[in-house]
């Protein structure tokens, strides 16, 4: 009793929870495999490191603030044909974090835009990568909260150390001069250094509505379709569809 005290208490000290945990399971289960003292340890060891694992995947979802989560398993690719099913999950596989490169996800409202966006953004974050999820309109007075409370530096700094930056519905509300000002600033400080996943219902020809000025939207565009996948949600509503193929299920 008081060695498991002693060895409860060093396993406290070493920040080793989950071996404090499953030590006795696992040495039973040694004892009676006659497997050796490397076999046990190396156990040990991986129920550790797999529980910090999850831990920091749960961690970076809850930091990540998105809206609700949502797979790409549930995601139905026939309801909406137009979308390049093997470009989303080639992108799925993370490979565009590790090059910096953005994604833009551009449509109709309702086709599954932020869905996939969403997806996209848990798995990053399954990758141990740091994510946060904004509306455009969200991101936009955060700034503009920021500047006022003197703190911009430090917000645009965070955001820079981000490895995934998504921003949602960009086009459904026109920005304040200063508001475009302001996102046109935390996009360019992440060129090159940190991907963007911009979800949009306008084509880029038309973003200029919703920023305003012609220069800075031009800039702007410039650097985020460079090194950059362009995927379209055309078709009717995919929320309107899912509705009915669930209410036709219910019959």
């Amino acid at each position: 009793m008081a060695r498991d005290m002693i060895i409860q208490h060093q396993l406290k000290r070493l920040r080793l929870p989950t071996m404090g945990r499953q030590y006795k399971k696992l040495a039973q289960e040694a004892a009676r495999d006659n497997r050796t003292y490397e076999d046990f340890l190396l156990s040990l060891l991986e129920a550790e490191v797999s529980q910090r694992e999850e831990n920091t995947r749960t961690r970076l979802i809850a930091q990540a603030h998105f809206p609700y989560i949502r797979t790409l398993d549930q995601f139905d690719f026939s309801i909406i044909p137009s979308v390049n099913k093997a470009g989303v999950l080639e992108l799925a596989k993370g490979e565009y974090l590790m090059k910096n490169e953005n994604i833009v996800l551009i449509g109709n409202m309702g086709t599954g835009k932020t869905h996939t966006a969403v997806a996209l953004g848990v798995l990053a974050c399954q990758l141990g990568e740091r994510v946060r999820f904004y509306t455009a309109t969200g991101l936009a007075n955060d700034l503009l909260e920021a500047q006022d409370q003197h703190i911009l530096g430090k917000r645009l700094a965070q955001l820079a150390r981000l490895d995934l930056l998504i921003v949602d519905e960009v086009g459904f509300v026109p920005f304040t001069p200063e508001g475009s000002r302001l996102l046109f600033q935390a996009f360019s400080e992440r060129y090159l250094k940190g991907s963007l996943l911009i979800t949009s219902n306008l084509e880029f020809s038309r973003w200029l509505e919703v920023f305003g000025d012609e220069r800075l939207t031009g800039a702007l565009l410039d650097r985020l379709t460079h090194h950059c996948h362009v995927l379209e949600f055309n078709g009717d509503s995919y929320r309107f569809k899912e509705s009915l193929r669930e209410k036709e299920e219910i019959r």
